[in-house]
Order: C-alpha cells, then structure tokens, then sequence
C-alpha cells in the first residue's frame, strides 16, 4: 500500500509569493535544459520569481546521476525506429522515460525560501502531484522509500531534481496518457518490482468510457496545486516572453550530454 505518513507540507496559510508559470507545448530535451539553466541564472540574480516550465517531450530516455548502464534495455536499433534520443543528464536518479502524453514539470525555485531542504522539496512535488491525481477521483500516495506519486502499486509521476546554490532545475513527469510500451525501453527509475501506469489507464480501468485529459489541462491542475503546496501565486505567462532569455552556448545545466544518437559536428 502507499505511503502517505510524510506530514502535510502545504504552505497554503501564509501569504502568496509572486511567481511565473509558461505551458511550451511540445519541446525538445536540449532545448528546455537551455530555458532552464537561463532561469536559473535569473533566479540566483533575483530577476525573476520561483518559476514552473510545463511541457511534454518527443520520446526521450534520460540517464540521471545515479544511472546503471543495464538499466537502458532498448537497443540502438528500437531506439532509432522510434525517433528516440538518450541524454545523460545532471539530475538526481537512475533512467527515466519521457514522451508525448505526458506533462513534464520543471521548477526553477530558491530553496532558501522555502526551508532550505531539497527532501522537503521532493515531498512537496509529490503533494502537489497527489493533489492533481485526486482531481480525477485517483487516490494516489507515496511509497515509503521511493520518490513519485503512486496509485496502489504502480508509478504515476516521477521526480529528479538539481539544484544549483539552493535553487532547482529537472522536476517530474506525471503520465497523463503516454505510450507506456515505450516504458519497456528501461528499467523505470531503476525499480523492477513495480509498474508504470498513466492516468488514462487508471480511468479507462476505472469505466469503458474513461478518457485521459488533456495536457493543457492538467498543467493547471498542476500549477494551481503547486502553487498552494509552495505558497506562490502562479501568474500564466506568455511563452514568448522566455525569447528574452540569454540561453548558454555550452552544455546547460552542469554538462547535459546527448548519448544517442552521436551528436554531429
């Protein structure tokens, strides 16, 4: 059964910090690593707020920090066929999938304003998942042990974060209606002994007529639970204004790396 012992960390009491929110669509991996390490220049200079980047990806693999070679099952072959690429990435935790269907939420916040504590952070990011889930009748929980938010025993969304002088970068994905065929490309997160489903799945069990949400809407469900998890006043903001932004030239975000296929000079 999930875990749900960890204490409320909702900071919905106090007063609402300002903070930006932008829903991109559909974006490639290097390309919203890029936003992100600009952000997260801005954030540690105080130019702009605690800010969530939502979007989903092309079918991507990443290899977090914690990452074991054996744990990437897909040959070069399949990966190829489907058009997926594999990043070696500066976050925390082991292989990961990400792709269409499925929001992926990235948090450039200042944890010195908000305790200072990145297991408080993870905690928080799974209380504002568990209270999207809940939004479509789901009861989702922890795991004692494990990071993400779960429904019985099967992922529904995943965490890995870096953070950079207390402010984060990487953040989760929740699997609103993914391919989760693509999920037998790795070993998710690492964990063998359970499985991986999606909204979607949880409400086509649920009723023959269940259908999945779509992802714009459940980035708001998702800003507006993250927004009251963390104390901020999520404000939606124009994509366009990140144009502004002075990307890096280099490998963001501490040395991202594509894997596959070999990147072209």
């Amino acid at each position: 059964m999930a875990s749900t012992a960890w204490p409320s960390t909702s900071r919905a009491a106090a007063v609402a910090r300002p903070g930006r929110s932008y829903f991109l669509g559909r974006a490639g991996y290097l390309e919203a690593a890029r936003l992100q390490h600009a952000l997260v220049r801005e954030r540690l200079a105080g130019r702009v707020p605690d800010t969530f980047l939502f979007l989903e990806h092309p079918p991507v693999v990443t290899l977090g920090r914690g990452a074991h070679a054996e744990h990437l099952l897909a040959t070069p072959a399949a990966l190829a066929a489907a058009g997926a690429e594999v990043w070696e990435t500066s976050r925390g935790g082991d292989v990961t999938y990400h792709g269409p269907g499925q929001l992926v939420g990235y948090g450039i916040l200042d944890l010195r304003e908000h305790g200072r504590d990145v297991g408080r952070y993870l905690r928080d990011l799974e209380a504002a998942l568990i209270g999207v889930l809940g939004e479509y009748g789901l009861a989702a929980g922890r795991r004692a042990g494990l990071t993400g938010a779960w429904v019985g025993e099967r992922k529904v969304a995943a965490i890995g974060v870096r953070t950079d002088r207390w402010v984060t970068a990487h953040g989760f994905a929740l699997n609103v209606d993914p391919d989760l065929g693509h999920f037998g490309w790795i070993v998710p997160c690492g964990i063998r002994e359970y499985g991986v489903t999606s909204i979607g799945e949880l409400l086509r069990e649920r009723s023959a007529a269940g259908r999945a949400p779509d992802l714009e809407t459940v980035a708001g469900q998702a800003r507006r639970h993250l927004g009251e998890v963390f104390g901020l006043e999520l404000a939606p903001g124009d994509a366009n204004e990140l144009g502004a932004l002075e990307l890096p030239d280099g490998a963001p975000l501490g040395g991202i790396a594509r894997r596959f296929p070999p990147a072209t000079r």
